[in-house]
């Protein structure tokens, strides 16, 4: 063989998998940089639904509270909230805040309190008032996974 011959093939190789080196580095760069986008936006899609979710929850149970007239389509926001849930959340976060609505209705259906400053009081010392706690734990935890799961 001719040396030129082989010197030429040798170049054209290096080439060509430094070529083929640096597409497939570039290629795997962007995936992850697309990954960790669709992560965050992931995220904030789901903070602004919990947080929503929370919001419209402290007024229908206030509301469940001092039910004179109840809002039947602040339970109906609640339950727009849930289907949404059942799309993106996890399994714990969706059965937390299905527990929260039911604590709602079951509020909704019992006859309504005079919430003085000591009744106020008396729920939260003993925890009834924190309708939101195990949902706020569970979308704690979910976070943790996704962080976890996005490196």
């Amino acid at each position: 063989m001719d040396a030129k011959l082989i010197t030429a093939a040798a170049g054209l190789g290096g080439a060509t998998i430094g070529g083929a080196m640096s597409f497939l580095g570039s290629w795997v760069a962007q995936q992850k940089q697309l990954r960790a986008q669709w992560f965050g936006q992931d995220r904030i899609r789901r903070q602004d639904l919990y947080k929503e979710f929370i919001q419209e929850a402290s007024k229908s149970f206030v509301d469940a509270l001092q039910h004179d007239n109840p809002n039947i389509g602040s339970i109906m926001v609640l339950y727009e909230k849930l289907s949404r849930m059942r799309i993106i959340s996890s399994p714990e976060v969706l059965a937390a805040a299905e527990e929260v609505v039911k604590r709602i209705i079951d509020t909704l259906l019992q006859p309504a309190i005079s919430l003085t400053s000591e009744k106020v009081r008396q729920m939260f010392e003993s925890g009834s008032a924190d309708i939101l706690r195990s949902f706020g734990e569970a979308c704690r935890l979910e976070f943790d996974a996704l962080r976890a799961q996005q490196f």
